[in-house]
């Protein structure tokens, strides 16, 4: 897409539960929604420039996941809800929207996928079903971990963890987030978020039974520059899904490039 700006619209949709979602909308077309990963909202996070890259062809909604920025977090959490979440999303979309989900994001797509949720064609990117790391003989219980250090108001310690010992991460990368307030302040505002992902992904092992009830056409995709556990989590949701092997993007990590993205997304959408 040029570079023309790009005149977005917000509007708050209500969840089955009474939460309030708020949503996002640019562009004109078919209705495409976009679900952000772990610790991503509107104001921080991939969503507004992919959907830069597709407004010129797609209706495109972003949102706040529940307990981020301008969404409500109503208590108690569970799963189900955040699908509602995104059903809502959709619903207010007109019904009959593709989704597009990154890491996290990835992952509760292809839960309401699983659940029924109505969509017209699902495209992923790297779910992290990476599995749980045993580090000096113990295999860490991250929800455990992230409510005791939530309970003790350690937001910044939630993400250090979440960022080195979860994901994988340098130690020195929470320490350069230190160095930018802002972006420090966004991800220490939706610390709390971690444990709506870590519910999402259970085990981070991919359900394939559960996933394997998927019905509509979903594109699964990584980058080749994917660590190994992460490669094989993405061949593992495309065997459990659609039975073939993924689409891989040529030269991409985890943060993939929006510019790159948008291409095959608008290919498998058509």
């Amino acid at each position: 897409m040029s570079e023309d700006v790009v005149v977005a619209t917000t509007q708050t949709v209500t969840s089955a539960d009474g939460t309030s979602i708020l949503v996002e909308t640019t562009g004109a077309g078919p209705a495409l929604v976009l679900v952000d990963g772990a610790m991503c909202s509107l104001e921080f996070g991939p969503a507004r420039d992919v959907a830069k890259q597709l407004a010129d062809r797609y209706t495109v909604y972003i949102y706040d996941r529940r307990g981020r920025g301008g969404s409500g977090d109503t208590e108690p959490y569970a799963v189900e809800r955040e699908i509602e979440d995104l059903s809502a999303v959709i619903d207010a979309a007109g019904g009959d929207a593709y989704v597009m989900g990154q890491s996290s994001g990835a992952s509760l797509a292809l839960e309401a996928a699983a659940a029924g949720v109505t969509m017209r064609k699902l495209a992923v990117y790297e779910a992290p079903y990476v599995g749980v790391t045993t580090v000096r003989g113990r295999t860490p219980d991250y929800l455990a971990d992230l409510t005791s250090l939530l309970e003790r108001g350690k937001n910044g310690a939630m993400i250090d963890y979440f960022m080195v010992r979860m994901v994988g991460g340098p130690a020195f990368l929470p320490v350069m987030m230190r160095l930018m307030p802002k972006v420090w302040s966004q991800l220490t505002a939706v610390a709390p978020s971690l444990l709506n992902d870590t519910r999402i992904l259970g085990d981070f092992v991919v359900p394939s039974e559960r996933f394997a009830r998927i019905a509509v056409p979903t594109l699964v995709m990584g980058g080749s520059k994917a660590k190994p556990n992460m490669r094989k989590a993405v061949e593992d949701v495309a065997a459990a899904v659609t039975g073939q092997s993924p689409v891989i993007l040529a030269g991409q990590t985890h943060n993939v490039s929006p510019a790159v993205l948008a291409p095959e997304l608008a290919a498998f959408f058509q």
